[in-house]
């Protein structure tokens, strides 16, 4: 029980860091998502294999929704609007 809830607590510190950056969002969206999905197959009581699976199939997921949900408006330290990276 504590090397799940030690993992649940890395994947959410993980979660918290915060980017303007499509690429940077999508990796983290993609550790986040693999994290999550080995964690609750690996609770569900899987086997190996179906758990990468089902990491492998989350971290794409992840991915795709962090790439997708970066910011099209950026702005600097003072409010005004800059070139998103």
């Amino acid at each position: 029980m504590k090397k799940v809830l030690l993992a649940m607590a890395m994947v959410a510190g993980l979660a918290a860091c915060n980017s303007n950056s499509q690429t940077d969002r999508a990796l983290v969206g993609g550790a986040v998502g693999g994290g999550t999905g080995a964690l609750i197959a690996a609770a569900a009581g899987a086997n190996p294999g179906t758990t990468l699976g089902v990491a492998a199939a989350s971290a794409a997921g992840g991915a795709l929704v962090g790439a997708a949900t970066a910011p099209r408006n950026c702005v600097n330290q003072y409010g005004e609007p800059v070139v998103c990276p």
